[in-house]
């Protein structure tokens, strides 16, 4: 993910997280909401007023693609964080069609489309976790969301800013409110070393044994070095299983910029089964 991925493979990945999930789409509303301001924005803005400047104007707001299921609720909700790529129509309907099924609201967030940015595979966005902030406050406000269950569902680079927002900081890059937090977190082959040795929620995380994009041995000494400290978390390493493991698509394999791609049916499916537990498991009372 350090360098730009030509379609075919931005494509790949995109359809990537449980692709064994049902296709036919769920009713779903498209609402905008405002990602979380920076502190140091903020800060920014503040000394171009003290200068007598013309503050620069908001960021614009985020979109994204909110499903429930029938009734009145309150039901618990996840919030879906796509991989570098972006947020594909049948992304988001698999993602909806599945936690609508389990009873959840899912609000699947696209960091993208009114940033005007293609993909972000050559690089980090640290205003992901904004997005995030962003999508929990608008959440929390829905009379048929219970604010105290939210969690986060994350591919790739949305697992990898998953993990960043679980885990410990000393210093907060976003002006976040008072009020209900992330309950849990599911990512799916992220970058382990991006996470503090200590989490603040209990997380989920899935990723094949030879994956040789997001690495399970990195995950695994970070496993070690955490030693139980923090929120509870467990690692599902899947023997023998390569990155985008869920993808159907590559039943054959593939080779692309030096990693080897391949589906897993039975890890695929098992992810779902770990994801479904592990949700209800959270959401409990």
């Amino acid at each position: 993910m350090r360098k730009p991925f030509p379609v075919v493979l931005i494509l790949m990945m995109l359809a990537s997280l449980a692709c064994t999930w049902p296709v036919a789409a769920s009713t779903e509303e498209l609402v905008r909401f405002d990602t979380a301001p920076s502190l140091l924005g903020q800060i920014q803005q503040r000394q171009a007023r003290e200068r007598g400047e013309t503050p620069s104007q908001p960021p614009a707001p985020i979109e994204g693609y909110l499903s429930k299921p029938d009734g009145a609720g309150p039901f618990p909700a996840v919030i879906y964080l796509h991989g570098c790529g972006g947020l594909t129509n049948r992304t988001r309907h698999r993602v909806a069609d599945l936690m609508t099924g389990w009873g959840y609201v899912v609000l699947a967030v696209d960091s993208f489309a009114t940033r005007g940015i293609a993909n972000a595979c050559d690089r980090q966005m640290t205003s992901r976790q904004g997005d995030a902030w962003g999508a929990l406050t608008y959440l929390s406000s829905l009379g048929f969301v219970d604010p105290e269950r939210i969690a986060i569902v994350g591919a790739s680079q949305g697992g990898i800013v998953g993990l960043e927002l679980a885990s410990t900081r000393q210093v907060n890059l976003f002006a976040i409110p008072e009020g209900p937090k992330f309950r849990a977190l599911v990512a799916y082959y992220p970058w382990c070393s991006v996470a503090s040795e200590q989490l603040t929620i209990p997380a989920l995380i899935l990723i094949g044994e030879v994956d040789d994009w997001a690495s399970a041995s990195e995950c695994e000494g970070w496993m070690q070095r955490r030693a139980g400290k923090g929120a509870p978390v467990k690692l599902v390493v899947y023997p023998g299983a390569n990155h985008d493991f869920d993808n159907p698509g590559l039943a054959d394999g593939l080779r692309l910029f030096g990693h080897w791609l391949k589906y897993d049916a039975d890890a695929a499916q098992r992810s779902v089964n770990e994801m479904h537990d592990f949700l209800q498991s959270q959401f409990a009372r």
